[in-house]
């Protein structure tokens, strides 16, 4: 078995790549631009912190429930979603890549015990979460959606530090598709394990750096959300329990900060970007 810090070091490298590799190109199309168009709205801004709310909630009145309701859920969307993005809402997708859902699908069924079915697991989450972040990027302003990213980590760590948060994710993470099918609701890798929120979170930063910046840019954000991680964790010696979604956001308040200190200026958004939403830096 991988020890925890090594566990946990790969999983917060799973969240700095989820970052990197939202892309935008979902609206490059004129007729999909005009569908993100008529979709967009600050109010999906919510989701990110509503999800987390909404999971302790229910999980307080009916945990076994919920968590099956979640876990086949998952099992369904997760490689959709990951299919998505490799196909279409990542940088760099192609269409035929989409095909590559399948054998990673069948690797993480067949090895569920073994590292390498869990990074087929891990990698397919974290796709699903990659193709969330592009899709809610083009339809949330960049301004809403960052406020969404810190409002869900301060109800991560406020349910995490009343230990609200332990009891259903603890349901969740040990909950089984019949079958044997593959857990998709959760990353588990070796002796350490994060949400389905943590990489979310992490394809939501992805697309906001997506649709405000180079992809330089982008990729630096990833890095810093990745050694931020690694510092994160070194909580671990004191604890038992933290909130992953806490270091992305700190990664998004450190951007936010050094583009005001830098004076970088807004720019309007190409053709290939979503309409009605401001473009350029984060600060704006």
């Amino acid at each position: 078995m991988l020890p925890f810090w090594g566990s946990i070091a790969v999983l917060s490298i799973a969240q700095g790549v989820t970052t990197a590799l939202p892309g935008v190109g979902a609206a490059g199309s004129v007729q999909r631009m005009r569908l993100v168009g008529r979709l967009s709205g600050r109010w999906w801004a919510i989701l990110p912190p509503a999800s987390i709310a909404v999971f302790v909630a229910v999980g307080a009145f009916a945990a076994s429930a919920s968590a099956t309701v979640l876990t086949y859920l998952a099992l369904v969307g997760v490689p959709i979603g990951a299919a998505l993005a490799l196909g279409w809402l990542a940088r760099g997708a192609r269409p035929a890549a989409a095909l590559a859902v399948a054998p990673l699908f069948a690797l993480a069924w067949a090895d569920q015990g073994g590292l390498a079915g869990q990074a087929a697991a891990m990698a397919l989450t974290g796709l699903s979460c990659v193709a969330l972040g592009a899709v809610l990027s083009a339809v949330t302003p960049w301004r809403w959606l960052a406020v969404g990213i810190v409002a869900m980590a301060l109800i991560d760590t406020t349910m995490v530090v009343s230990e609200l948060l332990q009891q259903p994710n603890a349901v969740l993470n040990a909950t089984h598709p019949a079958a044997g099918l593959p857990r998709l609701q959760a990353e588990l890798f070796g002796s350490a394990a994060m949400g389905y929120g943590d990489l979310f979170v992490a394809g939501l930063l992805g697309g906001v750096l997506a649709t405000t910046g180079s992809s330089l840019r982008q990729w630096r954000g990833a890095l810093l959300v990745v050694l931020v991680a690694w510092a994160f964790d070194l909580l671990f010696f004191a604890v038992n329990e933290l909130p992953a979604t806490v270091p992305v956001a700190l990664t998004l308040i450190v951007v936010l900060v050094a583009d005001r200190l830098g004076g970088r200026r807004a720019r309007e958004p190409s053709e290939g970007r979503r309409p009605g939403v401001t473009g350029g830096s984060l600060a704006g």
